[in-house]
């Protein structure tokens, strides 16, 4: 990962973990809102890992960004 990825990848964790705190959604599972915050980044690489995978597997190769498939 880049330095550039890394600054970005921290902000989001920032961000949402702002986001979290001000609507106080860590209170139904008294998790910190950091901590819930890095989840959601990691929900976030795991699903754009199973994407890949998935489109590997049907031999599908998408441009990123490119919604359509053709």
């Amino acid at each position: 990962m880049t330095e550039q990825e890394q600054k970005k990848k921290l902000q989001l964790i920032e961000d949402f973990a702002t986001a979290i705190n001000k609507v106080s959604a860590e209170n139904g599972s008294n998790t910190p809102d950091f901590i819930l915050a890095n989840y959601l980044c990691m929900c976030l690489e795991i699903f754009d890992h199973t994407v890949k995978d998935r489109d590997d597997w049907y031999g599908v190769h998408l441009e990123p960004g490119n919604k359509y498939f053709i």
